[in-house]
């Protein structure tokens, strides 16, 4: 009898241990379409769904790409001599005040941005939409000698700009580089949120 009562616990013991295991598997099964569904689409985040990301780690005179409306987005972390250099150039550009560009009222100043260190701009050349290169190097003599002091150059059809994204006169393309809507709060970049 006692061998009999034996047998009968070691299998309800696994029959009890399957039972657990196949349920945890079917709740799991149920329970991850469900919260997939709390995500946003892929259609909702292309549509604009604000990029949240802290900038702290990029140093000094680095640039980083972010993804926005399926755009990349080129956040410069800029040196106080990159910021300087912006007056340098003034004088060679095609909009140099950005009158005629896309970008936030809080960002229409000599460098397109909310803190004048860090650059937000689509990575979208003006011309035919290729992606500029970061070219942060001051006088590249494939970019002009002593004439360049950084800034994107689009290896398309050479279009220019300068470390605030816009563009040298004589350029094929026919604006600055637009400027999204975002903010900064401490280390943290919100694009697409004022």
């Amino acid at each position: 009898m006692s061998h009999a009562e034996g047998v009968n616990v070691k299998r309800r013991r696994v029959l009890i241990a399957s039972t657990a295991a196949i349920g945890a598997v079917g709740v799991g099964a149920i329970a991850t379409p469900f919260v997939r569904s709390w995500y946003p689409s892929a259609k909702a985040e292309a549509a604009g769904a604000a990029v949240v990301t802290d900038i702290a780690g990029v140093e000094t005179g680095q640039m980083i790409t972010l993804k926005y409306r399926g755009k990349p987005i080129f956040v410069v972390k800029r040196t106080e001599e990159m910021v300087a250099n912006l007056a340098e150039v003034a004088s060679r550009l095609a909009d140099p005040n950005s009158d005629a560009s896309v970008q936030p009222e809080n960002c229409k100043n000599d460098t397109r941005s909310v803190q004048p260190e860090i650059l937000v701009v689509e990575g979208v050349c003006t011309h035919l939409g290729c992606a500029p290169l970061f070219r942060p190097e001051v006088g590249a003599a494939d970019l002009g000698g002593s004439d360049w002091f950084g800034g994107f150059f689009c290896p398309c059809h050479g279009s220019k700009y300068d470390l605030a994204g816009r563009v040298y006169s004589g350029q094929p393309a026919p604006a600055n580089l637009p400027v999204p809507i975002y903010k900064i709060e401490g280390s943290i970049l919100t694009v697409g949120e004022a």
